[in-house]
């Protein structure tokens, strides 16, 4: 009698069904409980919108204290007129205002665009 080799035997492997795996939190979770990996995430965020608004405050405040240290400082600069008004009270009054405005608006679009990009990191867009 003649014996045939038996069939040979094929493992099939995989990742095992009986253990639980653990839902992974996500970044939004870690602020709300405030775990160290969400005050990093928070941090982050809000050393950017410091460094924003201290450039704005640079934009604004730098021209300002330049302007009267110019026209106190340069005698010929204040004597320059334009039309029947003195040239600082036209900078002062038609420069200074929209320069104001046009740095708001700069910085609200900043501070929404820093915003969305954290709000894309945390929800991870």
């Amino acid at each position: 009698m003649s014996r045939e080799p038996a069939p040979r035997r094929e493992v099939v492997t995989g990742p095992r069904r009986d253990v639980r795996r653990r839902p992974r939190r996500s970044a939004a979770e870690d602020i709300d409980q405030q775990t160290r990996v969400g005050m990093v995430y928070l941090r982050s965020l809000m050393r950017t919108q410091l460094r924003l608004g201290l450039a704005t405050v640079a934009l604004v405040v730098v021209p300002l204290a330049a302007l009267p240290l110019l026209f106190g400082l340069v005698p010929g600069v204040r004597a320059l007129r334009a039309g029947p008004l003195p040239l600082w009270w036209l900078l002062l009054g038609f420069l200074v205002y929209p320069a104001i405005l046009a740095v708001g608006w700069w910085y609200v679009r900043s501070a929404e665009r820093n915003e969305e990009q954290f709000t894309d990191l945390v929800e991870g867009r």
